[in-house]
This record gives structure tokens, C-alpha cells and sequence, in this order.
């Protein structure tokens, strides 16, 4: 049985705890997540744009400590989504809406699927 992705919200932080102290991190793909170190033991996900990636931990003997895919999403619950023909908006609606921020990551993602379609 497969593990469970790290779950990472959009533009938040994550803990992650290591049983052993680190000595290299790789994330495949840092336009979507990146690792920063708080101690040996401790690193600090955040999600920088949607998708999946993963993520590679490394001791000093080069053994793994995590290797795990990290999957970024927004958190809707408070957003909502206007579609005008081809184009979207995303709104943030905490307590008011208005338009949510997106990063170069987001934007380069909805002009890919919009010159697709």
C-alpha cells in the first residue's frame, strides 16, 4: 500500500517532523513546493503553486528519510469561481469577495489550459 501524499495548501506552510537529521532536500519541482530548512529535524513545506510534485530527503550517509510525492491545491472553501466564456476568475470570499492572488505559477497554468481549449 502506497502512502499518502503530503497535502500543501497554496500560499501556506507546512511542518514536516524527520526521524533522523537531514542532509540534502530535493523537490522535484519548486514552482510548485519548496522545502526550507527550520532545524536538522525539522523542515518547512510551502505550497507555491498547484500541482504535484515530490519530495526527497536525504541523511549525511545518503540513505532516504522521506521520499514522498507533495500534492498543492487551494483551499476552496471560501473562494468562488466566475466563468466568463474562456476566461476565470477566482474570488476570496473571507468575509468579502474579491479577487484572490495568483502567483506566476497559476497564471502560466490557466493560459495552458485556455490556449488548449
Amino acid at each position: 500500500m502506497a502512502n499518502e501524499p503530503i497535502q500543501v495548501l497554496m500560499n501556506q506552510a507546512k511542518i514536516v517532523k524527520l526521524s533522523r537529521p537531514a542532509d540534502t532536500i530535493v523537490v522535484g519541482n519548486p514552482a510548485i513546493a519548496d522545502a526550507s530548512v527550520q532545524d536538522a529535524s525539522t523542515i518547512v513545506l510551502t505550497g507555491k503553486g498547484f500541482g504535484v510534485t515530490n519530495l526527497v530527503i536525504l541523511d549525511r550517509d545518503g540513505h532516504p528519510i522521506v521520499d514522498e510525492q507533495i500534492v498543492v491545491s487551494r483551499h476552496f472553501a471560501n473562494s468562488v469561481r466566475v466563468y466568463r466564456r474562456s476566461e476565470v476568475q477566482t474570488l476570496s470570499c473571507t468575509p468579502f469577495c474579491e479577487s484572490s492572488f495568483k502567483n506566476d505559477a497559476e497564471r502560466l497554468s490557466e493560459a495552458e489550459m485556455q490556449a488548449t481549449q
